[in-house]
C-alpha cells in the first residue's frame, strides 16, 4: 500500500527535507514519487538539479519528480466536469467555457494537490509531497470533509426516492428534469471526494513539519500541530533543518556557543511529543542531508490517525466524555459550540463541525477542559432525552 508523506513548514526548509526524504527513500529500494506544489520559484527544480515538467519523470535511481501545476490541473478538472454538467449548460442555454478561457479560480491549488495525491495504487511505494505552508495544508486536507458535508446537506440523496416520478414530469415539460443531470453529477463528485479522503485520512499517511532552525517560531509550529490534530491529521516528526553543529555548543566563541545553546533550546520547546530530526550546516547535499536526518534506517513510521474516544462516566461521575489528542493547542485559542446534533469546535484560525454520537445528541455540554494536549469534553444526559431505567 503507497505510503503518503507531506513535508509542510517553512519554505526555506521544505525542498531541501522534502527532496533528501524522497532520495532517502529510493536509496533504501522504494518507488518513490516526489510531487512539488506550491513551488513558484523552481525551489525543488534547484535541490534536485532537474527541471520538473507536470508529468513525473526519473531524475534518480527509483525516483521519479513531477511539480503541480495548477493551472493544467484546473482545466482538466474542469473538463472531467463539463460532461457531467452539459445537460444542465444546455438547459440555461449558455455555453460552456472553451478550455482556453479557464483560468484557475482561489483554492484550485489546494484542489490539485489533493488530486495528485490519488497515484494509482501499484505505480509507487511512497510518494513525499513538498506542500503548502502549514495553515494552507490543514485548510487543503479539511476541504474534502467540508465538501461532502455541503453536498449532504444541499443535495441528500434521499431526494432521488421519487424516481418514477420523473419520466412522466420530463414527458409533460418536454425537457430532461433537472434532478437528473444535478443528482448525476452530485454522484460523480461524491465518488471523487471518497477517493480523496480514502488517501488523506488513511494510517499511511502522515504530515512532516521541516522548520529553519535557526529563524523557527515555537507558537507557530505549535498552533500548526494544533490545527493538523483537530482533523485527525497525526505528525510523524520535526525536522530542523540547518542548524548549528553539535560542536557549536563547545566553540570558544561566546557568541557561537550562546547561539548554539539558544537555538537547541528553542527546538527542545517545541515540544510535541514526535521525534525530533536534525540536520546541520554542514550538510551541503540532498544524501548529506539524507543521511543525517535518517541514517540507514526508514525514519519515521505513520502513526493512526488521531481519535475521538468516548469514555462511560455515567457510574463514578454521572458524565460521558468525549477526547480528542490536541497537541499544541492552547485554551485561549480554544471554542465550542453546540449546534443541534453537531458541534462546532474551533482552534485559532481552524473550526471543525462534527456530529455528535447517538448517545450524546440526548446529553448538554457539561464543560470542557484542555490539558496536557488533550481536550476533554463532558456530558451529562438530559432527563427528556435520556432513555428511562438508565
Amino acid at each position: 500500500m503507497t505510503r503518503t508523506v507531506l513535508v509542510t513548514g517553512d519554505a526555506t526548509a521544505v525542498p531541501a527535507v522534502a527532496a533528501a526524504t524522497a532520495l532517502h527513500a529510493a536509496g533504501r529500494g522504494l518507488r518513490t514519487l516526489l510531487l512539488a506544489t506550491d513551488d513558484p520559484h523552481r525551489a525543488v527544480d534547484e535541490v534536485l538539479g532537474a527541471r520538473l515538467g507536470t508529468e513525473a519523470a526519473e531524475v534518480d535511481d527509483r525516483l521519479w519528480a513531477a511539480r503541480i501545476e495548477e493551472q493544467q490541473a484546473f482545466r482538466q478538472a474542469m473538463g472531467a466536469l463539463d460532461g457531467k454538467l452539459r445537460t444542465g449548460f444546455d438547459l440555461l442555454g449558455v455555453e460552456p467555457l472553451e478550455p482556453d478561457e479557464l483560468t484557475a479560480l482561489p483554492g484550485t491549488r489546494q484542489l490539485a494537490l489533493l488530486r495528485a495525491l490519488r497515484v494509482p495504487e501499484d505505480a509507487y511505494d511512497l510518494v513525499v509531497a513538498a506542500a503548502p505552508p502549514p495553515a494552507e495544508l490543514t485548510m487543503a486536507l479539511a476541504l474534502p470533509e467540508q465538501l461532502d458535508r455541503y453536498l449532504t446537506r444541499l443535495l441528500p440523496e434521499q431526494r432521488q426516492a421519487a424516481r418514477a416520478l420523473r419520466p412522466l414530469l420530463a414527458a409533460v415539460a418536454g425537457v430532461p428534469m433537472p434532478a437528473d443531470w444535478l443528482y448525476s453529477a452530485r454522484a460523480w463528485v461524491g465518488g471523487e471526494l471518497a477517493a480523496t479522503r480514502k488517501v488523506i485520512e488513511s494510517g499511511r499517511t502522515s504530515v512532516r513539519l521541516a522548520v529553519d532552525a535557526g529563524s523557527c517560531s515555537v507558537p507557530a509550529l505549535r498552533r500548526a500541530a494544533a490545527g493538523m490534530a483537530l482533523f485527525g491529521h497525526r505528525l510523524d516528526a520535526v525536522v530542523a533543518h540547518r542548524a548549528l553543529p553539535a560542536a557549536a555548543l563547545d566553540s570558544a566563541d561566546p557568541w557561537l556557543a550562546g547561539q548554539a545553546r539558544r537555538e537547541r533550546e528553542r527546538l527542545a520547546a517545541i515540544g510535541l511529543d514526535v521525534p525530533l530530526l536534525v540536520a546541520d550546516q554542514l550538510a551541503a547535499d540532498l544524501p548529506a542531508v539524507a543521511e543525517q536526518l535518517y541514517g540507514a534506517g526508514a525514519g519515521p513510521e505513520p502513526g493512526e490517525r488521531w481519535p475521538w474516544t468516548a469514555e462511560d462516566r455515567l457510574a463514578e461521575d454521572g458524565v460521558l466524555l468525549w477526547r480528542l489528542a490536541a497537541p499544541g493547542a492552547e485554551r485561549a485559542d480554544l471554542e465550542l459550540m453546540r449546534r443541534g446534533d453537531e458541534l462546532v469546535i474551533g482552534l485559532g484560525a481552524y473550526r471543525r463541525i462534527l456530529p455528535l454520537p447517538g448517545a450524546l445528541r440526548r446529553c448538554t455540554v457539561a464543560g470542557a477542559a484542555l490539558r496536557a494536549g488533550e481536550l476533554t469534553l463532558r456530558f451529562a444526559p438530559d432527563p427528556d432525552l435520556w432513555p428511562t431505567g438508565r
